[in-house]
C-alpha cells in the first residue's frame, strides 16, 4: 500500500533554473552579454589557418630583412638586437602613446592583422655600463637621456641625434675632438657635468623614418616571387607604421624606436613591494626582466626634443599571462567597443588606459571573482570595465600601474573630460547594442578578408602570392609549426631576436623558448 501511495503521489518540483541577473542600468542580462563577449572574442580572434601563418611569418621575415638592411647600411642600430613584437597596433593600446598622432586604420579596410615592434635604437643592457636617467626637468614617468656616460663609440654614432644643453645638434667633429681630450667619462664634480649629450627622441624618430624609408625603397625596387610588397609606408607621429602585402593578408606594423633597459629603474622601486595579482605566478626576475624608453613626451607641456616616457612593456607581456580568461575576454570585448567611440575625435584617451585599469582591477579584486566560471561572469566584467573608466575620466585621475604618481589623465581639460564622459554613458546605457555593432564590424572585417583570399588565389600578381598557389613540402611544414604555436599561446606577445648578419636562426621567442 506504502509503495502504491508513493507511486501516485505528487513528485517534488524541478530545481528551477537560475535566472540570469540583470543590469540595472541597461535592463540587459548578463547572460546576454556574455554570450555576445564570447562570439566577440571568437570572431576577433579569426581564422588562422596555415595560408594566414605562412603570410604572417613572410611579413615578418621581410620587417627583419629590412631592418637588416638599415643596419648594415647605416651602421646605428645594435648588430645583435633584441626586438618586442606585440600583437596588435599601437592604436590598439599596446602602447602608452599620445593618442592624436597614431593615424586612422581601421581592420578589414585597411589592414586584416596589426602588430606593433620595438626597435631599440640603443641597448643599454650592461650593467657596468652608468646610464643617467636625467628626470629633473620632467613630470613622472617622463625622462631626459644624456649620453655623457657612455663610451666614445656610443656618443660618435649618434652624436647627429643628440642635443647639448643650449638645444642645437652636437657637431660631430667637435664631439670626437672632445671625446679624446676629456676620456670617455666625464668629471662628476660639477653638478651640471651630466648636462648636455641630450639622446632627442625627436631627431631619433626624425632618423629612423629617413632610414626606413630608403630601406623599403631599395627593396621595392627589386621585388622578388613570394615576397610580401609594401602596400603603403606612414609616418604618423613617432611611428612608422607600414602595411605589407603578403599574399591574401594585409599586414600592419607600428615600428618604434626605443631605448632598451634590463634591470629595473630605481623610481619604480615601489611597485616591487606591494601585492599583486601575478605573485606566485610569474618570478620577480620574469616581471622586472627590462624597460624601455618611448620617444614621446608629457601632453602637459613636455618637451618633444627631449622628453622620453618609460614604458614597461616587457613586464606588460608577463603579467598578461597571469590575467584570469574571463577578465581577458571582457577586456577584450571593452576594447572593441572603445575603439570605434574613441576613433574621432582623439581627445586624450587611449586603450592603454583600459588596459591599466585592467592591471589594477586584476590587483584589486579576489581571483575567484574574476575567475568565477559562471555563465554571467565575462559580462558582469565588462560592465565594471566601463564603469572603472567612467570614473576616472569624471575624476581626471588614471594613475600608471608601474608609476602610481603618475597620472594619466591629468591632462584633460574638462570639455574633453565631459566629452568622453558622455561618450561613455551612452555605450554604458545600453552595451548589448553597443556590442552588435562591434560584432558586426568584426563580420564585416572577416568577410572582406574571405572576398580578397578568393580574389588574390583567382588573380593575384606572381609577386604577392607563392607561386601557382602551391605550397611546397618545406614551407607547409613551417606553416603548421606556426599554426602550432599560435594554438598554443592565444594572445601572447612574442620577443624576437635578430641577429642581421645571419637570418636564418630561429629568433621567435615565447616566454623563455625559442622556436
Amino acid at each position: 500500500m506504502e509503495s502504491l501511495m508513493s507511486a501516485v503521489a505528487p513528485r517534488s518540483p524541478a530545481p528551477a533554473k537560475k535566472l540570469s541577473e540583470v543590469d540595472f542600468r541597461s535592463g540587459a542580462t548578463l547572460e546576454q552579454l556574455s554570450a555576445q563577449v564570447s562570439e566577440l572574442v571568437l570572431l576577433e580572434q579569426g581564422d588562422f589557418g596555415d595560408q594566414t601563418a605562412l603570410e604572417v611569418h613572410t611579413a615578418k621575415d621581410f620587417i627583419f630583412n629590412m631592418l637588416g638592411l638599415v643596419q648594415r647600411v647605416d651602421q646605428r642600430l645594435p648588430v645583435a638586437n633584441e626586438y618586442l613584437l606585440l600583437s596588435g597596433g599601437a592604436r590598439e593600446g599596446v602602447l602608452d602613446l599620445n593618442p592624436e598622432e597614431l593615424g586612422d586604420y581601421a581592420k578589414g579596410a585597411d589592414f586584416d592583422l596589426d602588430f606593433t615592434l620595438l626597435v631599440p635604437a640603443l641597448k643599454l643592457h650592461d650593467r657596468n655600463q652608468p646610464v643617467t636617467l636625467d628626470m629633473r626637468h620632467s613630470p613622472p614617468c617622463h625622462s631626459w637621456l644624456s649620453l655623457c656616460l657612455c663610451d666614445s663609440n656610443v656618443m660618435s654614432r649618434w652624436s647627429v641625434c643628440c642635443q647639448e644643453e643650449n638645444g642645437f645638434p652636437i657637431e660631430e667633429d667637435e664631439e670626437e675632438e672632445g671625446e679624446m681630450s676629456k676620456g670617455s667619462i666625464p668629471s662628476l664634480d660639477s653638478p651640471h657635468s651630466l648636462d648636455g649629450c641630450y639622446f632627442s627622441p625627436s631627431l631619433v624618430t626624425d632618423w629612423f623614418w629617413g632610414v626606413v624609408s630608403k630601406a623599403v625603397e631599395e627593396l621595392r625596387r627589386s621585388p622578388q616571387r613570394g615576397i610580401p610588397t609594401p602596400d603603403r609606408l606612414e609616418r604618423n607621429g613617432p611611428l612608422t607604421t607600414i602595411i605589407l602585402q603578403a599574399g591574401s593578408s594585409r599586414v600592419l606594423y607600428d615600428l618604434l624606436p626605443v631605448v632598451s633597459f634590463r634591470g629595473w629603474p630605481a623610481v619604480a622601486q615601489g611597485w616591487l613591494t606591494a601585492n599583486h595579482f601575478w605573485d606566485g605566478k610569474i618570478t620577480e626576475e620574469e616581471a622586472i626582466s627590462g624597460f624601455y624608453l618611448l620617444p614621446c613626451c608629457s601632453p602637459l607641456g613636455g618637451r618633444p626634443d627631449r622628453e622620453w616616457r618609460l614604458a614597461f612593456s616587457r613586464s606588460e607581456v608577463q603579467l598578461k599571462k597571469c590575467i584570469p580568461y574571463p577578465m581577458a575576454q571582457a577586456f577584450q570585448a571593452a576594447r572593441a567597443v572603445l575603439t570605434r567611440i574613441l576613433a574621432r575625435p582623439r581627445a586624450g584617451l587611449s586603450l592603454y588606459h583600459l588596459r591599466t585599469l585592467l592591471f589594477w582591477a586584476c590587483d584589486r579584486l579576489p581571483a575567484a571573482y574574476l575567475s568565477c566560471p559562471d555563465p554571467d561572469t565575462p559580462g558582469r566584467l565588462l560592465l565594471g570595465l566601463l564603469d572603472d573608466l567612467s570614473h576616472c575620466i569624471l575624476g581626471k585621475n588614471c594613475p600608471n600601474y608601474f608609476l602610481p604618481q603618475c597620472n594619466m589623465l591629468e591632462h584633460l581639460t574638462d570639455g574633453q573630460a565631459l566629452l568622453l564622459a558622455r561618450k561613455l554613458a551612452h555605450v554604458r546605457s545600453d552595451p548589448s547594442e553597443h556590442l552588435r555593432a562591434a560584432l558586426d564590424q568584426a563580420q564585416q572585417a572577416g568577410q572582406l578578408k574571405k572576398e580578397l583570399t578568393a580574389s588574390t588565389n583567382g588573380h593575384g600578381s606572381p609577386g604577392h602570392h607563392l607561386a601557382n598557389g602551391i605550397i611546397s613540402p618545406s614551407e607547409d611544414k613551417l606553416a603548421q609549426r606556426l599554426q602550432q604555436l599560435v594554438t598554443e599561446n592565444p594572445g601572447k606577445s612574442i620577443s624576437v631576436f635578430l641577429n642581421p648578419d645571419d637570418v636564418t636562426r630561429p629568433h621567435f621567442r615565447i616566454d623563455d623558448k625559442f622556436y
